[in-house]
């Protein structure tokens, strides 16, 4: 994984820790968690096999309590929902039951290195993801629809995602939170992930036959996230998805098995400022 992709996993993981986490501490608390994470992820999109890494936290936590100038962290944190590497959502309104907002994150590299099957096809640049959502809250659930495109690095073709998510309070100590959704890909995404050309083919190492892969829908996927508190200094947390390749994309010879596990988990010691 090249240095810069890697400092900016760090920086994401590590931020949705840093938004997601420590809401149930007492309301006029402030801390710093430190700690550390493993992240296991497939190599590439349709890979039998994962990296894993170990990434370091850093979770500071503010007050919490009801006010009418929350704190600018407060808002952030409001605002941030941080469901991927490549899909970093911020809201900028919430008008009624409805919302919307912009989406940003990476897509990473594909190296042909990253399997026997991939060499002779060369690699794919990672790359910077701009986008936008909208989506309705009904009761707990909010559903909504996503638009991603890779701005930088190789020119990949937009994906559109659908999904239902909600998030629950077991307990005074944990919280849990569930989505589930499906991806749409356009012609172009499914040809640079998972089509073949006839000079790929006959450069290729495996021997892989010619494949055009044509848009449509990609994967469909449940993602679960954790978060326990399990004393006043120690915080957990856990998130998994699970992804089943449909398709093209599950027909394609570049991919080793259609599914996809990745997941993380992390620990931090809260070092309190205030009581």
């Amino acid at each position: 994984m090249h240095s810069l992709m890697s400092r900016f996993l760090v920086a994401v993981v590590a931020g949705s820790f840093l938004v997601s986490g420590t809401a149930v501490l007492a309301e006029s608390e402030r801390s710093i968690a430190l700690g550390a994470a493993v992240v296991a992820k497939p190599k590439y999109e349709g890979s039998d096999e994962h990296d894993v890494f170990v990434i370091p936290l850093f979770i500071p936590k503010f007050s919490d309590s009801a006010d009418e100038n929350p704190s600018l962290f407060k808002k952030i944190r409001r605002r941030v929902d941080i469901r991927g590497l490549d899909d970093v959502r911020i809201r900028v309104s919430r008008p009624g039951g409805f919302e919307f907002g912009a989406v940003t994150g990476y897509i990473t590299d594909r190296d042909q290195s990253d399997a026997r099957r991939l060499r002779g096809l060369g690699d794919v640049d990672g790359g910077l993801v701009l986008g936008g959502y909208a989506g309705i809250r009904r009761g707990p659930v909010l559903f909504d629809v996503a638009i991603i495109d890779k701005v930088t690095g190789d020119d990949a073709g937009f994906q559109i995602r659908l999904g239902a998510g909600t998030e629950q309070q077991i307990s005074e100590r944990a919280t849990i939170s569930a989505t589930v959704g499906t991806t749409f890909a356009s012609d172009d995404y499914m040809q640079t992930y998972f089509g073949v050309t006839p000079a790929q083919s006959a450069a290729s190492v495996a021997g892989l036959p010619a494949f055009n892969a044509s848009g449509g829908i990609k994967d469909v996927y449940f993602e679960l996230s954790s978060e326990l508190e399990l004393s006043d200094r120690w915080l957990l947390r856990a998130s998994g998805r699970y992804a089943r390749l449909l398709g093209d994309a599950a027909d394609s010879p570049v991919i080793e098995t259609e599914d996809q596990l990745s997941g993380s988990i992390g620990l931090g010691y809260r070092f309190y400022l205030t009581r």
